[in-house]
């Protein structure tokens, strides 16, 4: 499924948070969503999941509006995981893990074979195997956000929307998500991100989206988009360079003075 956006503009208390942004992802592709805080990034993202309606513009599922498709046949072909997804319920791992696959089977149907195996993967996938048999309320806030992370990955959609799910996590953690999530990419999901660890997207992303001011500033390969030019202009900082293992580093390093001549206005 490809989606779609086209000049998409969403107004929040009369101002554009998304501003004429025009958009297509692709299975097979880690992309990052970047950019700094109110950039847009979370706007945008629930537009793309079909929870937000824009004021101008429009989103496309292969080639068709959401209501063509339908929200039960949506929601098994995308899992969206929120920024601030909380879960204090006294329930265990295991059955949080399991409602992923209420899309599937709908509310209050008896759980199907293939829904017990969908879970276990999605243990596996997340780091979250451990906790199985433990309640929520007992997790700290960065294994109830892999416990989370498990639930959108039951779902086992075509594609995984993810507000900032790196964000509660340790840097071993941070560093196997990211994995993770770039091994489904390549096996033929789709995966978006938003990231505001630059050194993540650099390194783990296929393709990045830089935005700022509610509009897009780059697109393409993270060697293309995070420039020195762009990230003095989104982020208002300076970046360091580096290589190891073949593989980039790209790090925030200083913060531009206001009246620096890199940066401009988004």
């Amino acid at each position: 499924m490809e989606i779609v956006a086209r000049d998409l503009t969403i107004r929040l208390g009369g101002v554009p948070r998304v501003d004429r942004v025009s958009l297509a992802l692709r299975p097979g592709e880690l992309v990052g969503l970047i950019g700094p805080n109110g950039a847009g990034k979370t706007t945008l993202f629930r537009a793309l999941a079909g929870l937000r309606t824009s004021d101008e513009g429009e989103t496309l599922y292969d080639g068709r509006p959401l209501a063509a498709i339908g929200r039960r046949a949506f929601a098994k072909r995308l899992a969206y995981l929120e920024q601030t997804a909380e879960a204090h319920w006294p329930l265990r791992v295991e059955h949080v893990v399991a409602l992923g696959r209420l899309p599937h089977r709908g509310f209050g149907r008896a759980a199907l074979t293939t829904d017990a195996a969908a879970v276990e993967r999605a243990l596996r996938a997340a780091d979250a195997e451990g906790f199985r048999g433990r309640l929520m309320r007992e997790l700290s806030g960065g294994e109830r956000a892999r416990v989370l992370l498990a639930r959108a990955f039951a779902v086992e959609s075509e594609w995984l929307l993810a507000d900032e799910p790196a964000a509660a996590l340790d840097p071993a953690h941070q560093l196997g998500l990211m994995e993770r999530l770039r091994a489904a990419a390549h096996r033929g999901m789709g995966v978006v991100v938003v990231l505001h660890d630059l050194t993540l997207a650099s390194r783990f992303c296929d393709r990045l989206v830089l935005m700022a001011g509610g509009r897009i500033l780059g697109d393409g390969r993270p060697a293309e988009v995070l420039t020195d030019e762009a990230a003095a202009t989104a982020y208002g900082v300076s970046l360091i360079r580096a290589e190891t293992g073949g593989e980039p580093l790209v790090a925030p390093w200083r913060r531009l003075a206001p009246d620096d001549d890199r940066r401009t206005r988004p």
